[in-house]
C-alpha cells in the first residue's frame, strides 16, 4: 500500500477524541496490571499485525491480554486458561465502552482496579469515565488508516534505533498523548524540583533524545514527526535539520523538531527524508549535550567491530 497514505487531523478528529479515550481506558488497566519498568516502560502499547495490543498482564492470578482490531474493529479480552470476551469499537460512547471492558474482563475473571478512571491530561480529565456519553465517534476507515500509518512509522522508528547502540527504549504508542515514540538515553542522571509530578520525574531521569510521531491535537492540528532533546542543551534551535522542510517550534517552554506528515507526503522518498530528519535531530541534540556520538554508533544495527569493517 501506498506509504504514508494521507490522514488529515480535522477529518477524524471526532473519532480520533473517541479512540484516544477508549485507549486511555485499557492503558490505565495495563498500568495497573503490569510490573513498573523504568521510564514507564511497562504502560505504552505495542504495534500488532493487526491493531495494537496491552501485551500479557496480570491481576496477580489470571493472566490476560487486550487488544485493538483495527481490522474487524473489536476489542478482545483474552486469558491464558482460554476464556475470551470480544465486542464491536463501533456504536460505543467512552462511557459504555467502559462499562464493556469492565463487563469482559469479569467474563474472563479477571479483577482489577483503575486508581482514577478518568482522561489523563485531557481538558475533560475531571469527567468520569462513566460519565462520558459525548465521545461516541467511530469511523472504522479512518481508524485503519490510523492503525496502517502507525505501522509504517513503527517499522522506520525501529530502523533508526538500530544506528544507537546505548540505552535505547522500546517502539511503543502512549495512550497518554497518543503518539508512537522511540527514544535514545544518555548516561546522566536529571535532577527535578519536588514540585515537578512523578510521572515526568520518572520519564526524564536521565538525559534523552526523543523521536517519533503524533496525529495531531488541538494545539497542532495537523500529524507531524517530532523530536526533542531533554534537558534541552544552549543553542539547540541553532542546528540544522534535514530535510530543508524541517523545523523548530517553541513548544512548552522549549524547542521541539518537526516535520509536517503533509510535507513529507510530497517529497520523492519520504522514507529517507524522515531517516534524515530523525538523524539530523539526533546529531543536533548529541552535539549540544556533549554525547559520544562516535561511541554508541551502531551502523545497520551492528557494533561488532570486524562485521562493520567487512565490505558490502
Amino acid at each position: 500500500m501506498e506509504l504514508f497514505p494521507d490522514i488529515p487531523f480535522e477529518a477524524w478528529h471526532d473519532t480520533l477524541a473517541t479512540v484516544h479515550r477508549f485507549a486511555q481506558i485499557v492503558g490505565k488497566i495495563r498500568l495497573a496490571a503490569s510490573p513498573r519498568r523504568n521510564h514507564w516502560w511497562n504502560v505504552p502499547f505495542h504495534v500488532s499485525g493487526r491493531g495494537i495490543t496491552t501485551r500479557p498482564m496480570t491481576d496477580g492470578a489470571a493472566i490476560f491480554t487486550i487488544e485493538f482490531d483495527f481490522l474487524d474493529h473489536r476489542v478482545d479480552i483474552t486469558s491464558v486458561s482460554g476464556e475470551r470476551y470480544s465486542f464491536p469499537l463501533a456504536g460505543h460512547s467512552v462511557a459504555s465502552f467502559y462499562q464493556r471492558v469492565l463487563s469482559g474482563l469479569s467474563t474472563v475473571g479477571v479483577n482489577v482496579r483503575i486508581a482514577h478512571p478518568r482522561p489523563f491530561d485531557l481538558p475533560d480529565s475531571h469527567r468520569p469515565f462513566t460519565e462520558d456519553t459525548e465521545h461516541a465517534t467511530y469511523d472504522p476507515a479512518a481508524v485503519t488508516r490510523y492503525w496502517q500509518v502507525l505501522s509504517q512509522v513503527n517499522l522506520l522508528l525501529e530502523e533508526f534505533a538500530a544506528g544507537y547502540s546505548g540505552k535505547t527504549s522500546p517502539v511503543h504508542h502512549f495512550w497518554h498523548t497518543f503518539d508512537i515514540a522511540m527514544t535514545r538515553f544518555g548516561d546522566t542522571h536529571v535532577e527535578h524540583s519536588s514540585a515537578t509530578d512523578p510521572v515526568t520525574r520518572e520519564a526524564y531521569s536521565r538525559d534523552v533524545i526523543s523521536f517519533g510521531f503524533w496525529f495531531g491535537d488541538e494545539t497542532f492540528p495537523e500529524p507531524a514527526f517530532y523530536s526533542y532533546t531533554v534537558p534541552e542543551p544552549s543553542g539547540l534551535a541553532d542546528e540544522p535539520l534535514q530535510p530543508s522542510a524541517a523545523r523548530w517550534i517553541e513548544r512548552n517552554n522549549s524547542h521541539l523538531a518537526t516535520l509536517r506528515y503533509a510535507e513529507v507526503r510530497t517529497l520523492p522518498d519520504p522514507r529517507v527524508a524522515v531517516l534524515d530528519f530523525y538523524e539530523s535531530a539526533y546529531q543536533a541534540g548529541a552535539r549540544r549535550a556533549g554525547w559520544d556520538i562516535a561511541h554508541w554508533a551502531s551502523p545497520g544495527g551492528i557494533t561488532d567491530a570486524c562485521l562493520i569493517a567487512e565490505p558490502r
